[in-house]
């Protein structure tokens, strides 16, 4: 087995993302001017860390949309609506069909339990403009 790791190969940018889903759009628009603000703190504990979270992401044993749908399991059981904005996209433009993300978020629904429905519902949301 190898351990070599690269960068995942994207079906679109985030820019046709953005193009397809409103939500999408003001999400990552958002999150970009609040990275900026962050880089511009030029910490080099935070900069090791998203330097972390990156390579997580990565290709390597398990294949990047695997991992992107484990991180929305993870993120819709921690409520974090950011998180699950994000896995989604991501999860979308590596390929990863509806019925997936759907049945990621079943898991999530029944790890996290009842608390988790407000964030399914956003996070649907986001599938339905993203899918049609």
């Amino acid at each position: 087995m190898t351990n070599e790791r690269k960068e995942p190969t994207y079906l679109l940018t985030e820019k046709q993302v953005a193009e397809k889903s409103d939500l999408a759009r003001r999400f990552l628009e958002t999150r970009a001017s609040l990275n900026a603000n962050v880089d511009r703190a030029d910490n080099f504990l935070v900069k090791r860390f998203y330097n972390i979270d990156h390579n997580t992401y990565l290709e390597g044993a398990i294949p990047a949309k695997y991992k992107e749908l484990m991180g929305l399991v993870v993120s819709a059981g921690l409520r974090c609506d950011d998180c699950i904005h994000y896995h989604i996209i991501q999860s979308y433009r590596l390929g990863v069909t509806r019925p997936e993300q759907e049945e990621a978020l079943n898991v999530a629904l029944v790890v996290g339990g009842s608390i988790v429905i407000p964030h399914l519902r956003r996070a649907y949301a986001l599938l339905e403009e993203l899918y049609r």
